[in-house]
């Protein structure tokens, strides 16, 4: 049997048994990150050898790549305007002061920690790390203990950072000797990675999202096929743009905003303009089919990240990378965290509990790989620190999120019966005062 049957079979095994389990795991700590990327190092080169880059890597490529774009897409198209009014203040801050700062950080540390590797490469591992993964976290932002404002401020956060620190990836990338993008001009890669591929996905996007509305409101589609059309625009958003040397990521993520957008907004085809400035009718399912495809997919990227990176990374570990690690998932994280939420009226647990629930994974996972294909000299090293800080990201985070977020339910209910005035983490954000946000991005 050649080896691409047996990656196969090690990754439909590995998925039929987690499935057969999956409710009784549910109540654990024992998360699906943590299974599927265990089984990626028992199936990998570290121990039976069975999936490797070196085997296919063409598939496991197109894998990851369909993998973030569909993730890209379905986060951004689900987002919107009252998701952002839940959240108030909360993302504006996290994604336009924090993440920045967190990419600077990360590239900062990394110097005295990560000798050998250039200045962009090292801004590239900031970048590569700087976006987080709900999924890892789900308990911490989903536990009805835990504030509304702070569930959902981390949810959009994690929604729109992948795609936000794409740019910063593609420029880091960019000025890298060697690399896919490295041969054009700064002002290129610009337009063309940027630019041209917003307004790929932009066109895409909401010409997509307007067709499916005008469809569904003339009866000329059923469900399922509505749901299909999703993972199609997704696809053309982001082949488009690779034809024209741009960014497929950028274009998908871009075409997500688009594509939701046109489909909530947009009067409908007969003229009634029920549509206009509406949300969808209540129990819309369009994004279903492709949210779950999205996580089957993800969960099958971090199998394949556990056998083709963790696996040979934990033979290799180093007290710097261990402490690049940790340093990543703690000071990375909660210092631009804490910076960002200065004057933010939110008490020290909730800019801690906020500041810990930064768990990185599929995004991560996926750009990590990305560089692995496109040869970076400092593809060892890089590869290794991505690999050490996912997965203890993925154990850390997923052992600690039940308990912490009961932790920090049970401290906002003492708090806010001691307070003799409402806190500011309890408070209905759209309807309290507006507070001063950084120069966070705009829907």
């Amino acid at each position: 049997m050649s080896s691409g049957a047996w990656t196969v079979v090690a990754v439909a095994g590995v998925t039929a048994t987690y499935a057969l389990g999956s409710r009784r795991l549910s109540t654990t700590p024992v998360s699906s990150a943590i299974v599927f990327t265990g089984c990626g190092i028992l199936v990998g080169p570290a121990v039976l050898d069975i999936v490797g880059i070196a085997h296919d890597s063409v598939a496991l490529t197109a894998l990851l790549e369909a993998a973030l774009t569909l993730v890209l897409f379905t986060d951004a198209m689900t987002v919107r305007r009252r998701d952002l009014a839940t959240g108030g203040f909360l993302p504006d801050r996290l994604l336009g002061i924090g993440l920045p700062l967190s990419i600077a950080a990360g590239w900062l540390l990394a110097w005295p920690l990560l000798p050998g590797l250039t200045a962009w490469e090292l801004a590239l591992v900031g970048a590569i790390l700087a976006p987080t993964d709900a999924a890892l976290g789900k308990s911490a932002m989903s536990d009805p203990r835990v504030p509304a404002l702070v569930r959902e401020g981390l949810n959009v956060e994690s929604g729109l950072n992948d795609g936000m620190v794409l740019p910063f990836f593609v420029v880091f990338l960019a000025a890298i000797p060697g690399t896919s993008y490295a041969h054009e001009s700064v002002a290129g890669t610009f337009w063309r990675a940027l630019l041209l591929s917003s307004a790929l996905g932009l066109l895409i996007g909401g010409c997509g999202g307007w067709l499916l509305r005008a469809a569904r409101t003339r009866g000329w589609v059923v469900r399922e096929w509505a749901q299909i059309m999703v993972l199609a625009v997704a696809a053309v958003s982001y082949e488009l743009a690779v034809i024209t040397d741009g960014s497929g990521f950028i274009a998908a993520w871009v075409a997500g905003f688009a594509f939701g957008y046109a489909l909530r907004r947009f009067p409908n085809a007969t003229g009634t303009g029920t549509g206009t400035a509406t949300e969808p009718e209540s129990g819309d399912d369009t994004s279903e089919f492709a949210e779950e495809l999205g996580g089957l997919l993800a969960s099958v990227s971090l199998m394949l990240f556990g056998a083709v990176l963790l696996g040979p990374t934990l033979q290799h570990l180093t007290w710097r990378i261990v402490l690049y690690a940790v340093l990543s998932l703690t000071v990375v994280r909660m210092l631009p965290v804490a910076l960002s939420l200065l004057g933010s009226g939110l008490r020290a647990p909730t800019v801690a509990y906020i500041g810990w629930f930064g768990p990185r994974g599929l995004a991560s996972v996926v750009l990590a790989l990305l560089v692995v294909e496109e040869h970076v000299p400092g593809t060892v090293a890089m590869g290794r620190v991505v690999a050490a800080t996912v997965a203890l990201s993925i154990l850390l985070h997923g052992v600690s999120a039940f308990w912490l977020a009961g932790r920090y339910g049970a401290w906002f209910r003492r708090a806010g019966t001691a307070a003799e005035r409402e806190l500011r983490e309890g408070a209905v954000p759209s309807q309290s005062p507006a507070l001063p946000a950084g120069p966070g991005p705009t829907r």
